[in-house]
């Protein structure tokens, strides 16, 4: 049955049309991965589907009594960490979670971490990890607020390769559970049964 559906997405962005008519559908337990050059509308189209920009054309969304219920049903990670440079990992991961709702933050934090391999650095400063423990620390945000709908943009970037084989199996996790994946992704990254979606055939006949 289908949960999150798209239809006809076009997006303007700085008065030039990126991209055209997307269309697409996720069950409970699918994933899409988004590829596509530079430029092509790939972080565009996962802020238009987070609801953080409206689009231009078309409209997409959640199907049924839970149409309208954005705040627990998505989760967005961007290019950016979005880090307090200041706060450790625990302190960062239980704010996400209390401002989640979500009980018992500091456990949830500690789980988060572990399951990325980070429970080492629980209360080191972000500011002194390295790239790739930054991310991986971002990434465990994803599992102190549960959300049905996971948005990732270049998830593996910064990563080695045992922190990319710790995400592909919380992704498994997830979409065994029913939940959804959307991931842009120009590196190797297993996302099982995913379909394809090719932003370069989506791009407008015309330079506006």
């Amino acid at each position: 049955m289908i949960a999150y559906q798209a239809r006809n997405l076009a997006c303007l962005r700085g008065g030039r049309l990126v991209f055209q008519d997307v269309s697409f559908d996720l069950e409970p337990g699918a994933a899409l991965r988004v590829i596509g050059p530079n430029g092509s509308g790939k972080s565009s189209l996962l802020r238009l589907l987070a609801g953080l920009s409206p689009p231009f054309d078309g409209h997409c969304g959640w199907l049924g009594a839970r149409a309208d219920d954005r705040r627990d049903a998505v989760s967005l990670l961007g290019h950016a960490n979005g880090q307090k440079a200041a706060l450790t990992p625990l302190e960062d991961l239980d704010f996400w979670a209390r401002l989640a709702d979500r009980r018992e933050g500091l456990a949830r934090a500690r789980l988060a971490l572990e399951a990325f391999g980070l429970a080492p650095l629980a209360d080191t400063p972000q500011r002194y990890l390295s790239q790739g423990q930054k991310r991986r620390a971002a990434l465990a945000r994803l599992l102190v607020a549960p959300s049905r709908l996971w948005l990732l943009d270049e998830p593996t970037v910064g990563l080695d390769s045992g922190a990319v084989g710790l995400l592909e199996g919380q992704v498994r996790r997830h979409l065994d559970g029913g939940g959804m994946v959307v991931a842009s992704t120009h590196l190797a990254f297993d996302l099982p049964g995913a379909a394809t979606l090719d932003m370069a055939a989506h791009q407008p006949a015309e330079a506006w």
